[in-house]
């Protein structure tokens, strides 16, 4: 599916995602991969966090975003 069937200006969903209380105090906000393909895109997705400079992960069909730019560790 490309990017053209999903919603037509995606701002709406990128601005409710990061407008999040969790979001906006540079914590860790997530969504379902289907969920996030469906509406906008993996790949709109993840220009928008690039953008911000924020981290995205991706694990067991959850996108996990942590929304500040620190350094990221994984431990394990």
């Amino acid at each position: 599916m490309s990017d053209l069937a999903r919603l037509s200006d995606p701002r709406p969903w990128i601005d409710q995602i990061f407008s999040a209380k969790s979001a906006a105090a540079g914590g860790v906000v997530r969504r379902s991969v289907a969920h996030v393909v469906r509406e906008i895109g993996r790949e709109t997705l993840e220009l928008e966090v690039r953008r911000r400079g924020y981290h995205l992960i991706e694990s067991d069909g959850q996108f996990i975003i942590i929304c500040n730019a620190k350094p990221l560790q994984v431990i394990c």
